[in-house]
This record gives C-alpha cells, sequence and structure tokens, in this order.
C-alpha cells in the first residue's frame, strides 16, 4: 500500500491501535498501599490475563484499525455485506462501548492499562468516524512532492510529454524519427498514404498525479470505484470525456476519473 494514500484520520487510526497494543500490557487496575507496605512486587493483572478483556476492546480495536486502513485503500471490498472500512468503524465502536462498561465495572481504582484503554478506543472511534466527515482529517498524510523546478529559457529539459523523464521528442516528430537539420531535405509521405494527412487530434495522452486519494469509476458508468488514485504516484490519462478523464493505472486498469481538481501534469 502506497503510504500517500493514507490521510490524516489514517493516522490518527493507526496512533490509536499502538496506544490500544501497549495499554493491554499495563496494570489493568491499581491499588493503595497502606503506609509501611510495598506493594511494588504486587502481581496486578493486566488485559491479557482476561480473554474476554483483550478480545473484546484490545484485539477488537487493533483489527478495527486495519479494516479502516485496508477498506479506505481498496474500496469495494465487503464483509459480511458491510464495506471493509464500514465494518471496521462498526467493531471500533464496539470496542469504545466494551471498554466503557469495563471501565465502570472495576472494582476498586482503574490502573494505567485501563484509563490508556479508555482513551485508545476514544481517539479510534473518534478517528474512524469522523475521517470522512472532516475535511482536515481527509488530507494526505504525507504531501505529494512537490513539482520539479522549471528550467530556465533555452536550457534542455530533462524529460519529454509523457512520462516524467522520458526522452524528449522533437515538435512535431515521430517516436523513433530521427530530428532533421534545419534546411535538409525532409523525407516525402510513405506510399499509399494520402498527402495532407488527417485532422489534429483534440486530445493527447499525458500523465499526471492527484493531490489527493480519488476514486476511479468504471467506464460503463457503475457507482462503484474500481482502484483509488494515490497521491505521488503518476497515472496516464489516454481520454477525456468532458470534465472527467480516462485514467490508466500502472496495473493497466482503465477507468475514469471524475474529480480532475488540482492534479498535477507531467
Amino acid at each position: 500500500m502506497n503510504i500517500r494514500s493514507l490521510t490524516r484520520g489514517d493516522g490518527v487510526v493507526i496512533g490509536a491501535a499502538v496506544v490500544l497494543f501497549i495499554a493491554s500490557f499495563l496494570d489493568f487496575v491499581s491499588v493503595d498501599c497502606p503506609s509501611g507496605i510495598d506493594c511494588s512486587s504486587a502481581d496486578l493483572p493486566n488485559a491479557w490475563d482476561s480473554l474476554g478483556t483483550v478480545m473484546s476492546i484490545h484485539l477488537a480495536g487493533i483489527i478495527a484499525a486495519g479494516l479502516i486502513i485496508v477498506g479506505r485503500a481498496m474500496p469495494g471490498r465487503k464483509v459480511v455485506g458491510l464495506d471493509v472500512a464500514q465494518f471496521g468503524v462498526a467493531l471500533s465502536v464496539f470496542a469504545l462501548w466494551t471498554m466503557f462498561w469495563t471501565i465502570l465495572d472495576i472494582t476498586g481504582d482503574a490502573g494505567a492499562g485501563a484509563i490508556l484503554g479508555l482513551l485508545g478506543t476514544l481517539l479510534l472511534a473518534a478517528g474512524a468516524i469522523a475521517t470522512p466527515l472532516v475535511p482536515a482529517l481527509k488530507a494526505p498524510l504525507v504531501g505529494a512532492p512537490k513539482p520539479q523546478t522549471p528550467q530556465p529559457y533555452g536550457a534542455q529539459p530533462q524529460g519529454g510529454y509523457g512520462y516524467p523523464g522520458a526522452p524528449q521528442q522533437p515538435y512535431g516528430g515521430q517516436p523513433g524519427q530521427q530530428q532533421q537539420p534545419f534546411g535538409g531535405q525532409q523525407p516525402g509521405p510513405a506510399q499509399g498514404q494520402p498527402q495532407g494527412g488527417g485532422p489534429a487530434q483534440d486530445f493527447s495522452p499525458f500523465w499526471f498525479a492527484v493531490p489527493v486519494a480519488r476514486p476511479l469509476y468504471a467506464e460503463d458508468g457503475s457507482p462503484a470505484p474500481i482502484a483509488e488514485l494515490a497521491p505521488g504516484t503518476w497515472y496516464l490519462a489516454v481520454d477525456q470525456r468532458g470534465p472527467a478523464l480516462v485514467a490508466q493505472t500502472q496495473d493497466g486498469r482503465r477507468g475514469v476519473l471524475q474529480d480532475t481538481t488540482g492534479i498535477q501534469r507531467g
């Protein structure tokens, strides 16, 4: 998975899963030691001492975070009729609900593991629910690469039209055709080809990158996305349909990119 496809909300979800993992090893309860008694060697339980606690809170939260990240990276996948990301959101809410009532039912004082577990599940559920709704959380976690510095006037560019870094083709020339020197005789048209040539095409393929992760829909107009374009990766635009582009991914899949605002051309 491309790390540039992760959003800030995904970063919050991953951080909450790390907090839950750490909290599972800390003391779940705390005791007040009477004066004069050393309680440092007391064997206090943690989440792993209770199978129900560790499975329904900590492991459920970590699994929920994984499902949310996978579901947003690969949209369209379903579990028991729900989208993978939606299933992860529901599981994160379940972990928070279970942690809330568990910490209320603790006999005595809550330990560092219980308090940190409550904060972790709260952060996980908040990040899972708010990411699709808050624009700040939908921003990419890692910024897109900076565009190349423009060449000074008259300097030879490093890459030509097409994939960034490709050899520069002469204006009007065909790939593989040598450029004729100024004043040299141009080769005549080949036998069987018209003298005048056909009309110029209105669209020429070009490479582009998206500023944020955007879905790629099938060309037949179906509403379910077939892929997601990630920031920091170059894709080939092969056709244009009004304001939308027909894009081709690196694995050869083609689809329609409906939102073309802010794209960076290669």
